[in-house]
């Protein structure tokens, strides 16, 4: 499961990492609890997700082309410390008492561009820090287990950091947290990276990556799955601080439990992915963890259990985390070198892009409709995808198989 810590360079990001992205999860549930419990607005909610992760949509391209051209390493030390900076503006807003939404939400936009370049950096990195080429899935899988870790142990120390101290010490804890990560990447010998000489052509980049997962025609259908369960499923948990103050009468500490049983599944579902012996069968797992996902998350809307509910965020973990893993895995080992920050820079557009959007949706509808009937509506969505998906793709296999004996009697007559 840890072969690719073997790779001093990676064992450097991936020791730093897992203090950073317990900080990171820190602050992530404190602001969601801080502008729920401030506004009482569902719809501000879903809008400080929504600046927070927008920028991946329209600056996942753009990232893609600039940091394949530029030195990834020193790429990430000044992306990081950015992000630092940021999570430094953010706790020192709250330690003064500042509750201003809209500076809230103007550090929240700064913080997805940030993420929109951090991201792609840090994806298209593994294949300079991993030493061997056969231990890059474990590396992704690796590196998605600590997230998914975090997940769980961001969200209890939030909670009863919230509740007992106070939502300003969380963010300080993440500012801190950003030290461990710059030392480690300061620490890292990578050979430096030959910049491109030729000049940097924004529109036919695009069109080119573009072209180049139009013609990877597996690639195409699972970034497609992404991007549906990304806009209309996976943003169910931005009405989890809902679910936890007005469904089941709770408090932080119970929003806290929310999250951190989504990440009890998670890291289930990454230390089973870390495990494969090979990265074959990705389109298997993705297609099972959707349905455990779309599943999982009908049962938790009508919920009248805390226990039954808080299971069902496992399961969704579960389900979530393979789809999402299984197509990265996907995109990093099947891409070629050339094309791999493009390719990534399609997946965090699925992905992180439209998560925010969907989370926008989500804020409204939940509005219109009420919460619960708004998640499972999510759920059916995400099962119907399914269903389009295995039809299309058979449909599809059924028609080259008829083709083929056709052009063998062609060619005897």
């Amino acid at each position: 499961m840890f072969k690719a810590l073997r790779s001093k360079n990676f064992k450097l990001f991936f020791y730093g990492q897992s203090v950073s992205v317990i900080g990171t999860w820190l602050q992530k549930t404190a602001v969601s609890w801080m502008v729920y419990s401030i506004t009482g607005s569902v719809f501000l909610l879903g809008l400080t997700t929504f600046l927070s992760m927008i920028p991946s949509l329209f600056l996942a391209p753009l990232a893609g082309s600039i940091i394949g051209r530029y030195d990834r390493h020193k790429s990430m030390i000044f992306l990081q410390s950015m992000a630092m900076l940021q999570a430094g503006a953010l706790a020192l807003l709250i330690y003064l008492k500042i509750y201003n939404i809209n500076f809230i939400l103007a550090l929240s936009l700064f913080q997805g561009i940030i993420n929109a370049f951090d991201m792609t950096c840090r994806q298209t990195m593994m294949i300079d820090i991993v030493d061997h080429k056969e231990d890059l899935s474990n590396a992704v899988a690796l590196n998605s287990t600590l997230n998914n870790f975090a997940r769980i142990a961001g969200p209890a120390l939030a909670g009863i950091i919230l509740h007992t101290y106070g939502e300003d010490i969380c963010f300080i804890g993440n500012f801190l947290s950003y030290i461990p990560v710059l030392i480690s990447l300061l620490m890292m010998k990578i050979t430096p990276h030959i910049p491109a000489t030729d000049k940097l052509k924004m529109l036919e980049n695009f069109i080119e990556g573009f072209d180049y997962v139009k013609k990877e025609t597996e690639m195409a259908k699972m970034l497609l799955m992404l991007t549906c369960s990304s806009l209309f499923v996976i943003s169910f948990n931005t009405l989890m601080p809902v679910f936890a103050k007005d469904i089941f009468s709770g408090n932080a500490q119970t929003f806290s439990w929310f999250e951190s049983a989504a990440g009890i599944g998670s890291i289930v579902s990454a230390i089973y992915l870390a495990n494969l012996k090979t990265s074959k069968n990705m389109n298997k797992i993705m297609i099972s963890a959707s349905l455990l996902l779309g599943f999982s998350i009908i049962v938790l809307a009508y919920s009248n259990s805390l226990i039954l509910a808080l299971t069902c965020m496992a399961l969704s973990g579960v389900g979530m985390m393979a789809q999402t893993s299984s197509i990265n895995i996907y995109v990093q080992t099947q891409s070629t070198a050339k094309m791999r920050s493009r390719s990534i820079s399609y997946y965090l557009m699925a992905y992180q892009g439209m998560i925010p959007v969907g989370s926008l949706l989500i804020g409204y509808v939940s509005n219109e409709i009420g919460t619960r009937h708004t998640v499972a509506l999510q759920g059916l969505i995400c099962i119907l995808s399914v269903v389009v998906y295995v039809y299309y793709k058979n449909h599809k296999s059924s028609e080259k198989l008829e083709i083929c004996p056709v052009r063998y009697r062609d060619s005897n007559s």
